[in-house]
């Protein structure tokens, strides 16, 4: 291999129809070559030089030059790989059939994996016992608590502190590579696989989920649709927050610190049985114990995450209204109650600053939601009446929003609509210029930016079914080059299980073992000042880089079949 010199192309494949870009990453004391080939594999294993072409130069990005090998006019399907100077990549294929599968380790791995509350058994493995059947206790007062968790000076609801609060023990996913239940992780993960149900139709049937039984076996088809299985999963956390405390909470997690080191079953992180304040610790009566290892509830309540978990519930209640009605009709009405109790509250002093800006999100995204759903004027009335002004103060998620609404409006919201995307188009191209790769990199310090890519490559997708003599299909294909291995740093699919080589080394549960969870989607790159990125291969426990969460898995899921559906257009 030359020195200083790296290749990053797409781990999984490309579809034959679409560009093929190989980006070449160059120290910048290393010469350009002037070529570089595809080969072919044939089915009796040689090998044949395809086709030769020029390397143009990109320019410097960091501490790198780089330079690009298009070989695009390959459409024949088959077995490939690209030889720089003495440098030869690993076999990837060209076929309709690279992106149809993508997506279903994900759906049948990594999200059965993460249930909460449930056995979850594969084959002669079983990933964790029943957990958390104790849940839960209200948190104390003032507390400041590890995993950004706090409590103020009120519960905000009827429980005394350190008070068991029944109904808690259904539902949920694991957030992330530890066991607590963000409800904004929820809300957020629920609403993105609502999106792809809607849009895509996805029936696939390969997990047996049993909420009654609270098991779980992986590879087993149970005759129902495992999308639908998983929103009402996380549907039903939400639900029981509400229906138990009089709203949503910011999350459940242990309360002592050696209990958030665990790994391994989950299961084992308590002793399963509701505290007793009246035992001894190690003490029990077979129904409860005297142990406080009890999750507790981060309970007081905010506008944020009312109106989050209203949104969520507001699309759970369209995704279920076949498969579970009575669910489905009771995340409606729970969905109005949060609007309406928030809508009628005094407006808060104005504010700015991270959280303030989710706030509005929130709220506009829960009244979008709740006019699709009810086609009632009033959601219509408030969403119309906030969106453009946060357009006006930025595109970044707020073009998203405005586009998932716009097959749901007037012709005169798409009409004033196309002027943002107009204005939208110009932040893309300026990506092509900012790096070689044309998506937004390094736009969240201390985490990751592929969820915030996966993000932008679907606001695309949506731009381009509205106005595709704007938006181009492959700033939707973009995203994708970018998750499965065109990125820098390193060639891997940041997708576990995913592409020929992938990412094997990440923070899930099993992170302890230095292994993966198949479909689990990392955060990936982070820039080391001043222009280093960088992401760890031989040490998961970086979890700014490497730690799976379930909202970016949600989201991932949805844009593999939007780039899938626009290939075979």
């Amino acid at each position: 291999m030359d020195p200083g010199t790296q290749y990053w192309f797409f781990q999984i494949g490309y579809h034959p129809e679409q560009k093929k870009i190989a980006i070449i990453e160059l120290d910048k004391n290393h010469d350009r070559l002037q070529t570089a080939s595809l080969y072919q594999v044939t089915p009796e294993g040689t090998t044949g030089e395809k086709v030769s072409g020029k390397v143009t130069e990109w320019g410097k990005h960091f501490r790198y030059n780089y330079a690009e090998f298009d070989f695009s006019e390959v459409t024949e399907t088959g077995i490939y790989f690209i030889k720089y100077g003495e440098h030869t990549t690993n076999t990837f294929p060209i076929s309709e059939q690279v992106y149809e599968t993508a997506w279903h380790p994900t759906l049948d791995v990594f999200f059965p994996v993460q249930m909460d509350h449930m056995k979850v058994n594969e084959a002669y493995r079983t990933w964790h016992g029943r957990p958390f059947m104790d849940d839960a206790l209200q948190a104390p007062l003032e507390q400041e608590h590890f995993d950004g968790y706090r409590m103020g000076s009120s519960t905000d609801t009827k429980f005394e502190p350190y008070e068991h609060i029944p109904g808690l023990d259904v539902g949920g996913w694991f957030d992330a590579g530890d066991y607590d239940i963000q409800t904004g992780t929820h809300c957020l993960t629920i609403t993105d696989l609502v999106a792809s149900w809607e849009e895509f139709g996805l029936e696939r049937d390969q997990t047996h989920i049993n909420q009654e039984n609270r098991y779980v076996d992986i590879h087993r088809p149970d005759g129902q649709i495992d999308i639908l299985q998983q929103i009402e999963h996380g549907t039903l956390n939400l639900v029981a927050q509400i229906n138990s405390i009089g709203h949503a909470v910011r999350g459940m997690i242990v309360p002592n610190l050696h209990q958030y080191h665990h790994l391994g079953d989950a299961s084992t992180e308590t002793d399963n049985l509701p505290y007793n304040p009246n035992l001894q610790p190690f003490e029990s009566d077979g129904v409860s114990s005297g142990n406080m290892d009890d999750r507790w509830v981060f309970s007081e309540r905010s506008p944020y995450l009312d109106y989050s978990t209203a949104g969520a519930l507001a699309a759970a209640s369209r995704a279920l209204k076949d498969y579970n009605p009575s669910l489905s009709a009771e995340c409606l009405e729970l969905a109005k109650k949060l609007w309406q109790k928030n809508e009628n509250m005094p407006a808060p002093e104005p504010s700015s600053g991270y959280f303030a800006r989710f706030l509005k999100l929130s709220e506009m995204n829960t009244s979008m939601q709740l006019y699709v759903t009810t086609k009632e004027t009033k959601y219509a009335q408030a969403f119309d009446s906030k969106i453009w002004n946060a357009m006006d103060e930025t595109l970044d998620r707020t073009i998203d929003i405005a586009l998932h609404a716009a097959p749901h409006m007037d012709a005169e919201f798409n009409n004033k609509l196309k002027i943002y995307v107009q204005k939208y188009t110009s932040e893309i191209d300026q990506l092509e210029k900012d790096n070689p790769y044309g998506v937004p990199m390094f736009r969240r310090p201390g985490w990751g930016g592929n969820h915030g890519i996966i993000d932008f490559a679907i606001a695309n997708y949506r731009a381009h079914k509205l106005f595709p003599d704007l938006v181009d299909k492959e700033h939707v294909f973009k995203g994708l080059h970018y998750i499965f291995g065109r990125h820098p740093h390193s060639n891997l699919s940041f997708v576990s299980g995913v592409g020929t080589k992938s990412k094997k080394v990440a923070y899930g549960s099993n992170r302890a073992d230095f292994s993966f969870i198949a479909g689990g989607v990392v955060p990936g790159i982070l820039l080391m000042g001043p222009d280093y990125p960088e992401n760890k291969e031989n040490w998961p426990f970086f979890w700014g880089e490497n730690e799976y969460i379930v909202d970016i898995g949600a989201s991932y899921i949805f844009l593999v079949n939007a780039a899938d559906e626009l290939l075979k257009e």
